[in-house]
């Protein structure tokens, strides 16, 4: 447990302290000294005393002794007892007050006073003397025993006490005060040192130090002043660095976060918020999770791990947008990753677009081009001899190679509308003059009826090659999987729209593939099941570039209907 106290109550505790031990220290000394003077001075007044008293009544008579000593112990002020050889006692029991059996060593005295011996010992307790002298005269004493009372002794040392003891109270307060004093200029000078502290401590350097007295604590002020004033070059200079590092990264096209290890996010440009659909991504917030099949957490947390290297991950944020993100792991001395989010999107379509078309008209042009290369090679086997014969198959020869070049100009608009480098030139379409000739392109089986039901001023918004395309396809797989029955093409304006409508009497699409009916190539779970091709995924494409919508209802056993829904158009004047 940590206590806070200011440095000057705690300075002004010490100097206290000093000062009271010193004072202690000094007042006992003079006290030992004074009370042994004192002692010394009241030993020499009571054996001059005593002395005098013994030479006062030296020459008394023995009948005279009692008298002489009750008015020497009186002149005197102590009290006197007078033996004789063998410790008997000659005068009264009491003198000056004093019974003589009070008398501290009284026995120790007179054994001394009967050796020849001078005896003095002085009782600080009963704050007296005992004096004990031998004795020669006409008395017929032998010993004196003295009890001299020293009250100005007791009064001496209880002044000194006294006084001694109002000196060191003084001088505790003295050094209090002067410690506090002391205290608060330090603290003062240390306040002021702190306060720049703490204001560079929050990045602020204008409070500055003026130290004037080159003491430690002014050279500590000089150091702080030293320091703020780098620090505030250095926080300068970093600041600009970052201005120009933050305008960098707005002006990239490229998204980028720094992330700590704690998933939190450091640094984020305006295209990195874009990317993740966080318009208020900022310094401090957590790592978004924007998409779904992709945890951008985990691919960040990844780059923490020992011996992590650069990783790249490519994502579908959704079916428009694709990206490209690369991970840099935290360098020796950093504790924040690096995580680039490329929009590849345009490149992606691009790419797709290129692969979409290759394969659309590798799959797409090879009808036409077989029923070409079959017509060739009858005419080439002599069919050309035969005029009926001749004329038949150059129709066939020039109806394909016209389909030929409107396929294929219909699948360059779709390639350059997927990837976005050409926008569709949409214009009115009429739609039965579309119909009949996607019918007149059929090859329907003896036992199969096609029959058209459009009205001659229903016309759509669109790009004739794409509508003729996708009805085409829609049709020419209608014809493909119905061997007998009923095909039907028909148009019937709706509000603000146009429904065209495929329908046959085949056997339909099994449930577990309707799901699947745009996906190309797509042959179900049986390796030996009818696939779809690439027909309807390039119907489905051409409609969505038109901006409609294709939508395919079936039922096993009693037929297929494709319906597509344009933006309704006024019909062209010369199709009235």
């Amino acid at each position: 447990m940590r206590i806070g106290l200011s440095m000057r109550w705690w300075l002004a505790i010490l100097f206290a302290l000093i000062a009271a031990v010193t004072a202690v220290s000094v007042a006992y000394v003079l006290t030992v000294r004074w009370e042994r003077a004192l002692l010394e001075r009241a030993e020499e007044t009571a054996a001059g005393n005593a002395f005098s008293a013994a030479l006062a009544i030296a020459d008394a008579e023995k009948e005279q002794l009692t008298g002489r000593v009750e008015t020497v112990s009186e002149e005197r002020r102590l009290a006197l007892f007078l033996y004789e050889e063998g410790g008997v006692l000659l005068t009264p029991r009491e003198s000056f007050g004093i019974d003589v059996s009070e008398v501290p060593k009284r026995e120790e005295a007179l054994a001394e006073a009967e050796k020849g011996r001078r005896f003095l010992a002085t009782l600080p307790e009963a704050r007296a003397t005992v004096v004990a002298l031998p004795l020669r005269g006409a008395s017929g004493a032998d010993a004196l025993v003295a009890y001299v009372p020293s009250p100005e002794y007791g009064t001496s040392i209880g002044i000194l006490r006294g006084e001694i003891a109002r000196s060191v109270l003084l001088a505790v307060i003295v050094g209090a005060v002067v410690g506090a004093l002391v205290a608060f200029l330090i603290a003062r000078r240390l306040r002021r040192i702190a306060a720049t502290a703490a204001e560079i401590e929050r990045g602020s350097f204008d409070h500055s130090l003026h130290p004037v007295f080159r003491d430690e604590v002014g050279e500590l002020a000089a150091t702080v002043e030293r320091m703020r004033g780098r620090l505030r070059a250095s926080f300068d200079e970093l600041e600009s660095e970052r201005d120009r590092l933050s305008r960098l990264l707005e002006q990239l096209h490229e998204g980028v976060l720094a992330v700590n290890r704690d998933m939190e996010v450091v640094v984020a440009n305006p295209p990195a918020a874009r990317a993740l659909a966080e318009p208020h991504l900022r310094e401090g917030s957590a790592l978004p999770e924007r998409w779904p099949d992709f945890s951008l957490r985990d691919f960040a947390e990844r780059l923490f791990e020992p011996g992590a290297t650069i990783v790249e991950a490519r994502v579908l944020s959704d079916p428009n947008h694709t990206y490209q993100v690369t991970g840099i792991p935290p360098g020796r001395d950093s504790e924040t990753a690096v995580l680039v989010l490329a929009d590849v999107s345009e490149r992606e379509r691009r790419e797709q677009g290129e692969r979409d078309f290759v394969t659309n008209a590798a799959h797409e042009l090879r009808t036409p081009l077989q029923t070409i290369l079959g017509a060739v090679e009858v005419l080439q086997a002599g069919a050309k001899e035969r005029p009926v014969e001749r004329e038949r198959f150059l129709g066939h020869i020039e109806r394909e190679a016209t389909r030929l070049a409107r396929l294929a100009k219909a699948l360059l608009i779709l390639a350059r509308v997927q990837t976005g480098t050409e926008g569709l030139r949409v214009e009115p379409v009429a739609l039965r003059p579309v119909i009949d000739e996607v019918v007149a392109g059929l090859q329907p089986p003896d036992e199969v009826e096609i029959s058209v039901s459009c009205p001659r001023d229903v016309a759509v918004k669109g790009e004739p090659d794409l509508i003729e395309q996708a009805l085409f396809n829609l049709a020419k797989n209608a014809v493909e999987h119905t061997k007998r029955g009923r095909i039907e093409l028909r148009a019937k304006p709706l509000h603000g729209t146009v429904a065209i409508e495929v329908s046959d009497t085949g056997p339909g699409i099994p449930f577990e593939k309707q799901e699947r009916i745009f996906d190309r190539f797509y042959r179900g779970p049986s390796p030996h099941s009818d696939g779809f091709g690439l027909g309807l995924a390039i119907a489905y494409q051409a409609v969505r570039a038109l901006g409609g919508v294709l939508d395919v209802k079936s039922s096993p056993g009693t037929g297929t209907t494709a319906r597509i829904e344009l933006p309704s158009a006024i019909a062209p004047r010369q199709v009235a």
